[in-house]
């Protein structure tokens, strides 16, 4: 049995639904938080369990059966939690299980030197599934195409946007890369460790994406490079804390690095098509 955590969010929700187009049902289960937010899935026959990373206790029972078990990366970090112990957690689980691999949402820049940090948590992570003594699979993903429409979003009414200095992105789909990550559960053992990395077809900086979006909308979206310390100053200003305002900055820090600027064919390959476009992307989006 294939058991998906977090499949009431965004990507595992959609790593389900793909998932159900290639396996049999009942070869499908999910772990959960609230286990009343997947009533749906539980009406299509899907395996519906109680699963906390942050209670270990419960996880036995939640990952019983599983030959495979997908843990979607934790953002613990986000609320004050420790996303390293709760994966410690959940793959000490899924090896009292029984399960034969771990697959593993991780990011195509997981690295322990890093200035991005949650790519520090993705590196240390993987380096337990290699100590776990199970098979593994780590999705290197590329950097998910949802943060770049966020980011986008005031910008998209000002017709401003301000950025430290920064470089290219392989910005990506969350269904391509669900959907890559069900062709993967349902192939078992096409990947052994860390996958190449998962990316659309072109990276683009905030630049490239301003010019793409005034494109799209059919009026002009300015990109202009500010201080590093002006965008600190008004992330402060807002209240963010302290950690928050290190992500923030260290996707301008990093990208600028060059670490996210790698396009693969990988996923490519795996959809059996071309990876849906920032362009397609930017079209879809409300407005």
């Amino acid at each position: 049995m294939i058991i998906v955590t977090g499949a009431t969010g965004q990507l595992g929700r959609l790593i389900v639904e793909q998932l159900l187009t290639r396996v049999p049902v009942d070869r499908v289960a999910v772990s959960v938080r609230d286990p009343e937010k997947a009533q749906d899935l539980a009406a299509r026959g899907v395996r519906v369990r109680a699963g906390d990373f942050a209670r270990p206790q419960g996880l036995a029972q939640a990952f019983e059966g599983a030959s495979q078990v997908l843990i979607v990366s934790s953002n613990a970090s986000a609320y004050g939690g420790d996303p390293l112990a709760q994966h410690r957690a959940a793959i000490d689980a899924a090896k009292s299980a029984g399960a034969r691999r771990i697959v593993y949402t991780s990011h195509m820049a997981a690295s322990p030197t890093s200035v991005f940090p949650p790519m520090l948590d993705h590196a240390a992570t993987e380096r337990m599934l290699e100590a776990s003594g199970l098979a593994w699979t780590a999705l290197r993903n590329g950097f998910y195409a949802s943060a770049a429409l966020l980011q986008l979003e005031q910008a998209m009414k000002t017709g401003v946007f301000e950025a430290p200095a920064n470089g290219k992105v392989s910005w990506t789909g969350h269904a391509d890369l669900a959907e890559a990550a069900s062709v993967i559960l349902a192939e078992e053992g096409r990947f052994d460790g860390p996958t190449p990395p998962l990316t659309a077809s072109q990276a683009l900086d905030f630049a490239g994406l301003c010019d793409l979006a005034s494109g799209v909308l059919g009026r002009p979206i300015r990109y202009a490079t500010v201080p590093e310390a002006q965008v600190r100053a008004k992330l402060e200003a807002a209240g963010l804390p302290a950690a928050r305002i290190a992500i923030f900055l260290g996707l301008y820090r990093a990208s600028h690095a060059g670490e996210f600027a790698a396009v693969d064919p990988t996923l490519k390959q795996l959809l059996g098509r071309e990876p849906t476009s920032m362009r397609e992307l930017l079209a879809q989006k409300p407005r």
